[in-house]
């Protein structure tokens, strides 16, 4: 349970931090300010795509996201086919 509430509070400060609304998050994500918003109070498991867009989106790690580590810079990446 621990980790699950690192990994919503991680989301939401890092939503807080680029100054987003949920609004303006879940239309990146393309899902609904609400499903975000279940997202971030942990009502809903998040999906390991929505967990790719949101490390793209940030210029994070899934692993940042997750909790896995408190380095937020990111590997580096594969280059995309």
């Amino acid at each position: 349970m621990v980790m699950k509430m690192r990994i919503y509070e991680r989301i939401r400060n890092l939503r807080e931090d680029a100054d987003l609304k949920q609004r303006e998050l879940a239309e990146i994500l393309s899902c609904s300010q609400r499903v975000y918003s279940n997202y971030e109070r942990g009502d809903l498991d998040i999906p390991t795509e929505i967990l790719i867009k949101l490390a793209e989106h940030y210029n994070t790690s899934v692993d940042y996201i997750l909790g896995l580590t408190d380095e937020a810079k990111p590997y580096k990446r594969k280059p995309k086919d």
